[in-house]
């Protein structure tokens, strides 16, 4: 039989309970094996009640003491019962001289008492007593978080200046540096928020006409990586040349949050490609565009296209590239099989091979072909390689070689290029 005895409004503070006519503590923290909440007790008794119902800051004090107990239990092991037990009295029922000595000798739980209202210099300077005066019963997680990311900045040497505290905040990332970058005016102080939005100007500045594109290589929304790096560099630079003040947290996420919404912007934009004309009698070099393709992958599927004014060549196949690409499937080849050409994009070597057909095969010979091949720069070299063949077969990949008709002449080439 458990009943509550004394609780308080926040649900995470220990409460009280009376189990089989026993006092308890009873606490939640850690997690099983199943990421459920794991509850822990230990026996107390009237005095200690006493306490902890009077006195919110010895309640919290014996709590971030308990906590790394809980801790130290994992997902299945037991609360070291006797090592509870044996806080109660240092940490409700002595002087507050005896429980500052006793917190520098013990493992704490510093984040509970900096959430719920904790002094961070005096807790720094080790009065954990006089730090609790002004604890609160409602914590607040966003200033134990903050604190918690000042600590993991301060120990690889940063420290953030008002400025460098308004940029994160604006991105949302003081906290939590890993969370996708936001535009957040109203988290900045009103007196710094011109200054942050300058600093936000110059990476406007920076990168405008510059994009993200997508890179149908790695899934439907994956973005062009190369293309981000360009974009995170250029904006870099600019912010650190115009606010040199800037520590480089917050110049990182000033960067990271250009180059998120220019990513973004591409998820959101219709797959179709610009450079393709969907006018099936001629293109820009007046030559009449594709009718007809096949595209397959390593794996032996194969999807028709037919120009029929709805979706552009180019379009269906970086679809089927999205949704077939992966580490073991990164050869695709597009065929004009009327034409007795195609060509073949082999992702894994930043390489395409154009081929053509020389002789049609005769009386059981084979066919003979012309195979030639180019390195590519990245998804757009990809991009506006396969947008010119769709456009004007291999004749017109002429101008984007060199193309080699050694295999070996290409593996040369490869490895001269410089390393990106």
């Amino acid at each position: 039989m458990r009943d509550i005895v004394f609780t308080r409004r926040s649900g995470w503070i220990p409460n009280v309970i009376r189990e089989d006519g026993e006092l308890k503590l009873m606490l939640g923290a850690g997690a099983d094996a199943n990421h459920d909440p794991r509850t822990f007790t230990f026996p107390i008794g009237e005095a200690h009640l006493a306490v902890i119902r009077e006195d919110l800051a010895r309640h919290l004090l014996l709590w971030a003491a308990v906590l790394p107990l809980c801790d130290a239990a994992g997902t299945t092991g037991r609360l070291d019962e006797d090592a509870a037990v044996a806080l109660l009295d240092p940490v409700l029922l002595s002087s507050p001289a005896d429980v500052d000595a006793l917190f520098r000798r013990i493992r704490w739980d510093r984040s509970r008492l900096i959430a719920h209202g904790a002094d961070i210099g005096l807790l720094q300077r080790g009065q954990v007593c006089a730090a609790m005066r002004a604890a609160t019963e409602t914590p607040n997680e966003k200033r134990a978080q903050e604190h918690h990311a000042d600590r993991r900045r301060a120990e690889r040497g940063t420290v953030l200046g008002p400025l460098d505290a308004a940029v994160l905040k604006y991105t949302g990332q003081y906290a939590h540096g890993a969370t996708v970058p936001k535009r957040l005016p109203d988290a900045v102080d009103a007196a710094l928020l011109p200054k942050v939005m300058r600093v936000i100007a110059t990476a406007e500045q920076a990168c405008a006409g510059m994009r993200i594109g997508l890179d149908p290589r790695r899934g439907h929304r994956a973005t062009d990586k190369r293309a981000w790096d360009r974009m995170a560099a250029t904006v870099d630079e600019a912010v650190r040349r115009a606010h040199p003040e800037l520590v480089d947290d917050a110049v990182r996420t000033v960067g990271f949050l250009m180059c998120s919404e220019a990513a973004d912007r591409s998820r959101n934009t219709p797959a179709e490609d610009d450079q393709e004309p969907v006018d099936p009698r001629a293109d820009r070099d007046g030559r009449a565009g594709k009718t007809a393709l096949s595209f397959t992958d390593d794996k032996g599927v194969e999807k028709k296209w037919r120009r029929d004014g709805t979706r552009t060549a180019t379009a269906e196949f970086w679809d089927f590239v999205a949704d077939r690409s992966a580490a073991d499937n990164e050869v695709f080849t597009i065929e004009d099989e009327g034409m007795g050409e195609g060509i073949q994009l082999h992702f894994y070597a930043d390489s395409l091979a154009r081929v053509t057909t020389i002789r049609e095969g005769r009386g059981g010979s084979d066919p003979e072909y012309r195979v030639e091949y180019t390195l590519v720069d990245g998804i757009d070299g990809y991009r506006d390689l396969v947008s010119t063949y769709a456009r004007g077969g291999c004749a017109a990949l002429d101008r984007h070689g060199p193309w080699m008709s050694d295999v070996a002449d290409l593996e040369r080439a490869r490895r001269r290029r410089p390393a990106r």
